[in-house]
């Protein structure tokens, strides 16, 4: 059974509609890409899994539970965790934003995670008091990391973790997941950035809130399509 299943999925803002028909799996412990320009829809994919956005049709499942009907906050308590664009929230210090991503823990047990997470951020650690706004975009992105993985979800969704960065702090983002995710913890990440193909097991071409193509990490970096459209070859 797969850890997340989607089937025939269509969501929008109000009465437009942006994705229509998608379907998709994420297994357990696995790192799926969905790749796609700017407006194809990833971000509204998202925001259904996690409930910010209602899911006009179709199924989406998680341990093979229906998440139709449950809050954002039921979402994350079954153990998904999403991650925006911006990631944090830069009034807050950099120790608030972490022990906020696991608000529904006990004060020790976030305290504990809190401190193994901020082992492996030591950068994070020596300004843990200071606000998150002094922070760089890259360090940003790692905080927002950081948040994301103290409640030590099951799956974790990512939306555009390149968003504002040079192309040394994307290399650092993708090295800081490929050593931070443990556990089994799954990923799902919106991009458009074809970099983030490095960490994929699977991944989805998002085009006009349609599924275009899927295939392997190694399948679609062979795929002509991609290859025309995100690594500039013909």
């Amino acid at each position: 059974m797969a850890l997340l299943q989607i089937s025939g999925v269509a969501s929008g803002y109000g009465e437009m509609q942006i994705l229509w028909d998608i379907a998709l799996a994420v297994e357990h412990g696995q790192t799926v890409l969905l790749l796609g320009a700017n407006s194809a829809g990833k971000t509204t994919l998202l925001r259904t899994i996690i409930g910010l956005l209602p899911c006009w049709q179709g199924e989406i499942l998680f341990e093979g539970a229906p998440l139709q009907g449950l809050k954002p906050a039921a979402r994350i308590r079954r153990g998904i965790a999403f991650m925006s664009e911006l990631g944090v929230f830069p009034d807050l210090t950099i120790d608030e934003n972490i022990r906020l991503g696991g608000y529904f823990l006990g004060g020790a047990e976030v305290r504990r995670r809190a401190e193994r997470l901020f082992g492996l951020f030591p950068d994070l650690a020596k300004r843990r008091g200071e606000p998150a706004a002094s922070l760089s975009g890259g360090q940003r992105k790692m905080l927002g990391i950081a948040k994301a993985l103290v409640s030590e979800p099951k799956l974790l969704l990512m939306d555009e973790p390149s968003s504002g960065l040079a192309p040394v702090f994307v290399k650092q983002v993708i090295e800081t997941l490929q050593t931070a995710i443990t556990g089994g913890t799954a990923l799902l990440i919106a991009e458009q950035n074809v970099a983030f193909l490095a960490l994929a097991d699977r991944g989805f071409l998002i085009e006009g809130g349609h599924v275009r193509l899927s295939g392997t990490r190694a399948e679609l970096a062979k795929n002509d399509a991609v290859k025309a459209a995100y690594f500039g070859l013909d």
